[in-house]
């Protein structure tokens, strides 16, 4: 009972009816707003001034500010921003208006603010605002949800010139796994995650990805099906490739690279209106890209044509059309698969790649044993406003993603040998996602709901055609004439004889419906729920030769979501709590002809989110539970299955995104992850998944730039990235064979930059691996040792 005039004072305090009885009192208020630029977007690093008062702040990464403790009269509000003209508003306040908020329209497109803010030295980092991650506008403070967002501009300042840099900057994401096709899978939360998802919709490429189309890459962080659905999201979560818009005036820019191993690379962004009113807009991104590999084969060429075209019909309608158009040629990512020790030879021959001792430098490659790929994605959207409180959104996604032509991998054959083994494919993915929402912002009495409601068709289909061959094995350290013979011209005839599969091997259709309400119960108390329903049709393989088809399912998912956010300091200190749920489709059939249920995963999360105009911040603690694992029947035969498996992933979470002074940019994220099979096969039972990444992880990247004087726009940035060891094969001993595990080691990798950022011109200097530090990707890749890329940029 002690406790309650304790916990009364502190819920007064903390409350907005204490603050405002408290403001009143003493004669005092506060002025709340937000700056937005003229095509609707966020104004972040803006100055905001009370000159009668001699009171200056910033907008946050959410483009708001706040002056409290002001005396009782009018004054008036200036935004004022280099380059644009300034914005003001005359506000009051008195006892029975303590607390006005207003909003000022600068004259200034969002992509002009960007290169302002960049010299003027603000937290350029911190832009959380999305559209996607809750499927309706909702401010990073306000989402019980965890989410990292990697900005075009810390791309352009680390000279990003393939996609898997940039995930330099995700806590957690580790050094990505490039898979036969091009496509990437990265970590999260201790579950491999695909790049399937661009601007909130599936989007199956499974080719390389570009990044010069890039205005944001966004990783939503645990089980995310409520929004998303199980197809294009992990346990994990997702990432979310959002593309560059239009924007009113024109501008762009063009960027050429080069580097070491040839890197050659040249790319243009330009955007026009087309029409004197600006309700008609383009915008055309492309890039052309080439270098060889480190190692003494290997190479990738491509390029990137995306053009981009809005179309604001009248006040309430507006048309978006785009697409991403790119092909690409190169010899594959080799995998390399360890020997496995046996019961007649139970000491393994090697427990890490380094002890394997293969020679870094060569690729066991050769240039003529290539693959071509093919993608393209096409993106429309109707937007229509219905009434002040509601808004429609219509979405149509298509995507054709294929590779053609020769993968290799390396298997080892004992301590000295390896062979290549390499397949010829034909394997081209189609994938369709229409999507219809609802948006709602309304009030029912006092409480504001904000709300979303949709449909959503998703359908995937992949052919597959292809055939594999072994070549001779190798010495792995003098490998001799049998590596040189490593030709196509040597391979093809092999082919001849080769056995082909030929079938659909993916066809898939899910019909989903969804809601989502975002429910401000208090100014600063937000609950969320939201449930989704999943029909998923699955029409199995079918294989022409035979007429066969096989494997075919339906199965059912509900996917409940809830969330729950105290904000202690309004807009600035938010206390969160979030359940979350996702779900992955079985196939198949156990012992008695049942079909299974889908595996389930279970998120329960909490933290601290923090948003100050120096500092944006957030810490969580997660706990995944999985369930419905398939694993073998013990009791009827390992060739049937039975669905108690599970596993669990928990761990905490760190990011740190801050400008301590004007010019200086810091970046920084750790993350701790525990998981666990806690009921699975003989194998694995009690171990941690292989594809669940190092334990330990942590990034960071700390740039300054000078912001006043002649020198203004130079700068230097440093960072780099760790990984603790984890295991690509983790077994326990059983009668067929002794355990084994083989190891990922540990890695550091650090990078540096020199640059000078000018509004005309940009001209940068970055070299990645300082330490010319060996390390390794999941399927053991050797990646770059120290690299030097050069980077020119003309804006206009």
């Amino acid at each position: 009972m002690s406790y309650i005039p304790l916990l009364s004072i502190i819920v007064l305090i903390t409350s907005p009816y204490g603050s405002v009885a408290q403001e009143r009192e003493s004669h005092t208020g506060r002025i709340r707003g937000k700056v937005v630029t003229d095509d609707g977007h966020i104004a972040q690093s803006v100055t905001i001034k009370i000159k009668s008062l001699n009171k200056t702040t910033v907008t946050n990464s959410s483009g708001e500010f706040e002056f409290k403790n002001i005396p009782f009269g009018k004054y008036t509000i200036e935004a004022v921003m280099i380059g644009s003209n300034s914005a003001s508003i005359m506000v009051e306040l008195s006892a029975d208006n303590p607390g006005p908020k207003v909003e000022l329209q600068l004259e200034y497109s969002s992509q002009k603010l960007d290169e302002v803010v960049v010299h003027t030295g603000g937290n350029r980092f911190a832009k959380k605002e999305s559209d996607d991650v809750a499927k309706l506008p909702l401010k990073n403070m306000e989402n019980a949800q965890v989410y990292t967002v990697v900005s075009k501009e810390l791309m352009k300042e680390q000279i990003v010139t393939d996609y898997n840099s940039a995930f330099k900057n995700v806590p957690g994401a580790g050094i990505a796994e490039v898979r036969n096709q091009g496509r990437t899978t990265s970590i999260s939360r201790g579950f491999p995650t695909p790049q399937v998802v661009r601007n909130g919709v599936g989007s199956f490429t499974y080719t390389t990805i570009d990044p010069a189309n890039l205005e944001r890459i966004e990783v939503i962080k645990g089980p995310s099906a409520t929004l998303f659905g199980s197809t294009i999201s992990s346990f994990g979560g997702l990432f979310n490739r959002v593309t560059k818009k239009p924007y009113e005036s024109f501008g762009g820019e063009v960027s050429y690279s080069a580097g070491s191993w040839d890197l050659n690379r040249l790319t243009a962004d330009i955007n026009s209106p087309i029409n004197e009113e600006k309700t008609a807009l383009i915008r055309m991104n492309t890039a052309l890209h080439s270098e060889r590999s480190f190692q003494d084969a290997g190479f990738n060429k491509s390029y990137l044509l995306a053009p981009s075209f809005l179309c604001k019909v009248n006040e309430r309608l507006t048309l978006t059309l785009d697409a991403e158009i790119s092909g690409s040629k190169g010899t594959s990512p080799m995998r390399l698969l360890p020997l496995a020790p046996t019961n007649a030879s139970p000491v393994p021959i090697a427990t890490s790649i380094k002890e394997l001792n293969i020679p870094y430098n060569l690729s066991f490659a050769n240039n003529t044993v290539a693959y071509t790929s093919q993608q393209y994605n096409i993106f429309a959207q109707m937007k229509y406003k219905i009434s002040d409180h509601w808004t429609s959104q219509t979405i149509f996604s298509r995507t054709r993603s294929s590779s053609d032509g020769y993968v290799t991998q390396l298997r080892v054959r004992s301590a000295t040998t390896v062979r290549q083994e390499v397949t010829l494919q034909e394997y081209p993915y189609y994938g369709t996602d229409i999507q219809q929402n609802f948006i709602g912002d309304f009030k029912i009495g006092k409480l504001r709901n904000r709300i979303v409601a949709g449909f959503d068709f998703y359908s995937l289909k992949a052919n597959r055609n292809d055939a594999a061959v072994n070549m001779t094995d190798i010495n792995m350290t003098v490998p001799g004439a049998p590596y040189n013979n490593f030709t196509a011209a040597k391979i093809v005839p092999m082919f001849a004889t080769a056995t082909f599969n030929n079938f659909t091997a993916n066809k898939e259709n899910t019909y989903s419906g969804y809601v989502s309400d975002v429910l401000n119960i208090t100014d600063r108390i937000i609950a969320t729920a939201g449930l989704r329903i999943d029909r998923y049709f699955n029409k199995g393989i079918f294989t022409p030769a035979t007429g066969i088809l096989s494997g075919d399912y339906n199965q059912t998912a509900y996917s409940p979501k809830f969330g729950l956010i105290y904000q202690a300091v309004k807009d600035k200190v938010s206390i969160f709590a979030n359940y979350q749920n996702g779900f992955s489709n079985n196939s198949g059939t156990d012992f008695n002809g049942n079909t299974f249920k889908p595996s389930w995963a279970n998120q329960a999360e909490g933290g601290v989110k923090l948003d100050f105009s120096k500092i944006n911040a957030t810490l969580s603690y997660y706990d995944i539970k999985v369930t419905n694992i398939l694993i073998p029947d013990l009791i009827n035969g390992n060739s049937f299955n039975v669905q108690d498996g599970t596993q669990l992933s928990r761990g905490f979470e760190g990011e740190l995104i801050a400008n301590p002074v004007a010019g200086l940019n810091i970046i920084a994220g750790y993350t701790y992850n525990f998981s666990k099979i806690t009921n699975g096969s003989v194998a694995t039972n009690g171990l941690r998944p292989t594809t669940a990444g190092s334990p330990k992880t942590a990034n960071f990247w700390i740039s300054y730039r000078i912001v006043k004087g002649d020198a203004q726009g130079l700068g230097i940035g440093f960072g780099g990235i760790y990984g603790s060891e984890y295991y690509q094969t983790n077994v326990n001993a059983t009668a067929a064979a002794p355990a084994f595990k083989f190891a990922v080691p540990e890695y550091m990798v650090l990078d540096a930059s020199i640059f000078y950022d000018r509004p005309r011109f940009r001209i940068g200097l970055k070299v990645d691996n300082l330490t010319n530090e060996k390390y390794w990707s999941y399927r053991f890749q050797s990646q770059n040792p120290t690299k030097i890329t050069g980077n020119i940029v003309l804006k206009f």
